[in-house]
């Protein structure tokens, strides 16, 4: 069966959607913004900033579905410029320090709230 995941210490969903749907082995969160879960506003308009927030975002999700990181096992990151890539992976690497989850990142036109990366997972392996 499942189940809607949600936790006050990551944003609302800004939509129609859950912050992450589990079945109780597979979680899958649905992509963060760099968000403050308090005012649902970006916390900074710096690249560093929203990334760092947007995976503790993700984080939080995670672990309100009974998660961890060490259980992610796929990870997709959109970023509005490729520019930004090397910064995020300085941030990434903070967070999945000895864990390496397979990763896809996009660049895209445009995400909600102007923001300058979105990251979405699946983790498995409860």
């Amino acid at each position: 069966m499942l189940t809607s995941v949600s936790t006050g210490k990551a944003p609302a969903a800004i939509g129609p959607y859950s912050q992450a749907i589990t079945d109780g082995e597979t979680i899958w969160v649905a992509g963060q913004l760099g968000m403050d879960p308090a005012t649902t506003e970006l916390v900074s308009e710096k690249l560093e900033d929203q990334a760092r927030q947007a995976l503790a975002n993700m984080q939080a999700i995670l672990e309100a579905g009974g998660f961890s990181l060490e259980q992610v096992v796929a990870v997709d990151v959109f970023l509005t410029s490729m520019d930004d890539f090397a910064a995020f992976n300085k941030v990434y690497e903070s967070f999945f320090i000895t864990h390496r989850p397979a990763r896809a990142v996009i660049a895209v036109a445009g995400l909600p709230k102007g923001g300058k990366v979105e990251i979405k997972c699946i983790a498995s392996g409860k």
